[in-house]
């Protein structure tokens, strides 16, 4: 059977990337080149007899590919939303007497693909219902989506992508900085979707899964969406898990679901219920907002009244204060919670809290405990006037209408994680094995205070191979590491500091005109900051205020003292780029990404700016002829356009990779 076929080679796939993965990048061998070789020569065949390629064949490879923006196109037809209710009886009585498939609503972004020639030609969002962006490039990377089919005619179908909870949280834990982490599933997929560049895209697992087909050219589906779902199976798509009922079964069904859900690995905030006749779900026609051929079930919250006991005050590494409310434990949703987020001062005293009220609290899509309303109003609670970690003064502050707690310390312990977890970065001093968790646990137990601690871990080995998730091991990776960072460059290190609006760029850039000597920074002034061509008042008040605090000073002290600082040597001659400009845009073929190439013009005095003005030398740009609106603008201002070789050509730079 085709659908036998196209489980083998997902499952060859797997096995391929697996293999190749234990090769290059682990240095083992957990198959001999003979297997490998016939595996590879397995799935190739299945590819040809089945007509499926799929995104993550080892037989293919993706391109990537940096767009400047995502165009917008017009749905051929508008994508409504559904009409939806939480009663299950209701669900039963919609049927009338009628069959019909159930469905996960899955949580992710909607999608429309379009394939022509048994090829993918469009991918769009659903965006607004009537206009949606164009992904196509990105889609190409969903690790589940066929590139190729057997069908050969004009082929749109609807689906979800989505990214799974079990990838979501394995990409959260890399970010080290908790407060960039992602809040949701939904977010992230929504965000990896419609990324300008799809190697981006190509990291995050985004999966695809169909739940509607809107049209094959000449196919028969004889009034069947079950047979529409076993059709797309044939072409190699994963779709939506389903099963058919009745008003005999619904109820069942629904409740199958419901068991389900507690370890269900793709989020999903519901169920879809559609009319197996086709030509009788359309014939019912449509509302003003909702077509009546489907309606979506959402999961009645379920409810347990508890008591409010506090309100603690999470301090974060921005200084926002965030209240989490703790109340008498519950049971909800087959666990035990205690506690839940309020979010901010806004939603606090909307629900007007006080110690020792009557609450009822829910999980929000059965997963996130919230507080749904409080049945005693008392409005007790205070804002505290003070940080709980440093002790430092707060202030309420109001953005898009919504107040929230800050501190005002700028010297707060919560604030010091967030330094420390820069300074450790990987463009600055670059420290593996110091997450931020892990910082925080340090800070806690007075291991550091200041930068220079970190080169001094070794006064605390009992006690750091004592912590949970140490151990002798890991201790000696992170002194290791420590030891690394001490060789390192003083752009590095400046960047590391945390000073405002000093990123990696203007690290350099100061560097280069104090030619690499920390003193001249130190005893340097506003107005000769501010007479560097791009840096300005704002980056050069910034830079002195830090650079005239004796505290700082010495803290600077005690870090030089630790290091080796690296200074590059200026090769007589070598600054061919001097009082230059440039600006790179597209996908490059001689260097692995705009980094490496910005760090080639640099090197020879050029610099590398994100915008196209009357100032700029000349726009690289693989892509001469594009329409885009750096090349349009490039050309109104007379800058020339000139691809990437002839740049490398031009002005003398070595490419760093030869295809």
């Amino acid at each position: 059977m085709q659908s036998d076929k196209i489980a083998r080679m997902k499952e060859l796939a797997e096995m391929l990337h697996k293999a190749s993965k234990a090769y290059y990048a682990q240095d083992k061998e957990i198959m001999s080149n003979l297997e490998y070789d016939g595996l590879y020569d397995e799935l190739q065949a299945l590819e040809q007899e089945t007509g499926v390629v799929l995104t993550n064949s080892p037989t293919v490879s993706v391109g990537y590919e940096a767009v400047e923006e995502l165009p917008k196109e017009r749905h051929e037809s508008p994508m409504l939303s559904l009409d939806k209710t939480k009663d299950r009886e209701a669900l039963k009585d919609w049927l009338q007497g009628n069959q019909a498939v159930l469905s996960w609503k899955l949580d992710g972004l909607t999608i429309v693909l379009t394939y022509q020639d048994g090829k993918l030609a469009k991918a769009v969002t659903r965006g607004n219902g009537e206009i949606g962006e164009v992904i196509t490039n990105n889609a190409k990377t969903f690790v589940n989506l066929p590139l190729n089919i057997p069908f050969t005619g004009e082929l749109l179908l609807r689906g979800e992508a989505v990214i799974s909870y079990s990838d979501f949280e394995k990409i959260n834990r890399e970010i080290e900085d908790v407060d960039a982490r992602y809040k949701n599933p939904r977010n992230l997929c929504s965000g990896s979707v419609r990324q300008l560049n799809n190697e981006i895209t190509a990291k995050r697992n985004v999966r695809f899964y169909a739940f509607s087909l809107v049209s094959a050219a000449g196919e028969e589906f004889h009034n069947s969406r079950e047979a529409q779902f076993t059709f797309l199976r044939e072409q190699g798509f994963e779709v939506v898990e389903h099963y058919p009922v009745t008003e005999e079964n619904i109820l069942d069904t629904v409740e199958l679901f419901e068991k389900k859900i507690e370890t269900y690995d793709i989020p999903s905030d519901g169920l879809v219920l559609t009319y197996e006749n086709i030509a009788y779900g359309q014939s019912l026609g449509r509302t003003a907002k909702f077509p009546r051929h489907s309606i979506a079930f959402k999961w009645a919250d379920e409810l347990r009244e508890t008591v409010l006991k506090e309100i603690e005050w999470s301090a974060s590494r921005t200084g926002l204060i965030n209240p989490v409310a703790i109340f008498e434990p519950v049971e909800l949703e087959g666990t035990t919670v205690s506690r839940a987020s309020v979010h901010n001062i806004s939603i606090l005293r909307g629900l007007k809290l006080g110690i020792g009220d009557h609450i009822t609290v829910y999980k929000a899509n059965m997963i996130i405990p919230q507080i749904a309303e409080n049945l005693t109003g008392s409005d007790t609670v205070e804002i505290p006037e003070s940080c709980p970690v440093c002790g430092g003064r707060t202030e309420v502050r109001q953005v898009n209408e919504v107040q929230s707690l800050y501190c005002t310390n700028e010297k707060c312990a919560a604030k010091q994680i967030k330094a420390f977890t820069l300074f450790v970065s990987r463009d600055a001093l670059n420290i593996d094995g110091l997450s931020e968790a892990t910082l925080e646990k340090f800070v806690d137990m007075g291991f550091i205070q200041e930068f220079a601690d970190l080169f001094h871990l070794d006064r605390h080995r009992e006690q750091i191979v004592e912590m949970e998730g140490f151990g002798e091991r890991s201790y000696r990776k992170l002194i290791e590491s420590v030891d690394r960072a001490r060789n390192t460059t003083l752009p590095r290190v400046i960047y590391g500091l945390g000073i405002a609006n000093i990123g990696v760029a203007n690290a350099k850039m100061l560097c280069k005109y104090f030619e690499h000597d920390i003193q001249r920074m130190r005893e340097t002034d506003v107005e000769t900051l501010s007479a560097i061509e791009g840096v300005g008042e704002v980056i050069a008040s910034a830079f002195v205020t830090y650079m005239q605090d004796e505290d700082n000073l010495r803290k600077i002290d005690d870090l030089m003292a630790e290091l080796q600082i690296e200074t590059p040597k200026v090769e007589e001659g070598s600054q061919t780029l001097s009082g230059m400009n440039f600006v790179i845009t597209g996908g490059l073929e001689f260097f692995a990404n705009r980094n490496d190439l910005k760090e080639a013009i640099e090197q020879k005095g050029g610099k590398v700016t994100g915008s196209v003005t009357s100032k700029t030398t000349c726009l690289i740009n693989n892509d001469v002829a594009s329409a885009s609106s750096k090349n349009k603008k490039a050309r109104d201002l007379g800058v020339p356009v000139i691809s990437e070789k002839d740049f490398l050509e031009q002005y003398g730079i070595e490419a760093a990779i030869h295809p």
